[in-house]
């Protein structure tokens, strides 16, 4: 398994009153592939993953085991949790409900205090579900926990039999690069602002956020990149950074949701701790934004 492309790091689907949306997931699931995205990360930090129940990520897992399919969408499900036990039984969720991978980011209350204990943990999840392809991901910006990558795979390969690679949301550039040449392990990049460096060192897949709403936008960077197009790649790697800097500017999460709606996907507020924003800053980033990527 490889997550080369975009692959699109999902809302969760919320209500106006804050509850769990399940049946706006086919609708997600066919925008996305509309607009050529072919592989979907759930319940990450962008999908608010720490902010649901167990329960509520279980329902989400069998949302998308249904819709995933049914679009042709490879489906990762985020299993992390501060508690390992929980991970557990959510990776045995996403294998029992037939998701194509797990990923999990590291414990961040407790922290694994050196790489062995955070391979540890890993390992610890990645057995619940053994014929599922697992993805350690590397998010130290949120989790705090920050060690060497390359050192992870070398040692990792050989303690998580499933071990697919690590979704690389670090902006070590050096060590993405080094985890490029380690064996045969996948390692999608995690920063949309910066795909751009990272397709110059080798990346064949990212994952992100903006790739909900934006993804027409990143093909033809990526076309343009392939093509030896720099100019182009670059000019359009710059407007990819200016839209996402007037999304994050109110509140990233809850403004992206509502460009998400603006589109024809109605997925509701953010959840608290995360705010969204006010009706007046929306409608002041809807004039800032490009018509084009407002089209359902």
């Amino acid at each position: 398994m490889k997550l080369h492309g975009l692959v699109a790091a999902t809302h969760t689907p919320f209500h106006s009153d804050g509850s769990l949306a399940p049946e706006v997931v086919p609708v997600q699931a066919s925008h996305l592939a509309k607009n050529g995205i072919k592989s979907v990360f759930i319940t990450g930090s962008t999908g608010e993953g720490h902010s649901l129940t167990q329960q509520e990520r279980h329902s989400m897992f069998k949302a998308w085991a249904q819709a995933g399919p049914s679009h042709n969408l490879t489906v990762v499900a985020h299993v992390g949790s501060n508690c390992l036990e929980d991970a557990k039984i959510l990776a045995t969720t996403a294998a029992d409900l037939g998701l194509d991978a797990i990923a999990m980011l590291a414990p961040s209350y407790y922290k694994p205090g050196n790489l062995d204990e955070l391979i540890e943990c890993c390992a610890h999840v990645a057995a619940a579900a053994p014929h599922l392809p697992f993805y350690y991901y590397d998010i130290p910006v949120l989790t705090g926990v920050c060690f060497s990558m390359p050192e992870f795979l070398a040692v990792a390969a050989a303690r998580i039999p499933n071990l697919a690679g690590i979704k690389f949301t670090n902006d070590n550039l050096e060590e993405f690069t080094t985890c490029l040449t380690m064996g045969s392990h996948d390692i999608p990049w995690g920063i949309d602002e910066k795909i751009l460096d990272a397709l110059k060192v080798g990346a064949k897949g990212a994952v992100g956020s903006s790739y909900n709403f934006a993804a027409p936008l990143y093909h033809k960077l990526i076309a343009a990149f392939e093509a030896g197009d720099l100019d182009t790649a670059s000019r359009l790697q710059q407007q990819a950074v200016s839209l996402i800097e007037a999304v994050a500017e109110i509140g990233y999460l809850g403004a992206a949701k509502q460009v998400m709606d603006w589109q024809g996907v109605p997925l509701g507020p953010a959840r608290l701790p995360v705010r969204t924003p006010s009706a007046a800053q929306l409608e002041a980033l809807r004039a800032k934004i490009e018509s084009p990527i407002l089209q359902p």
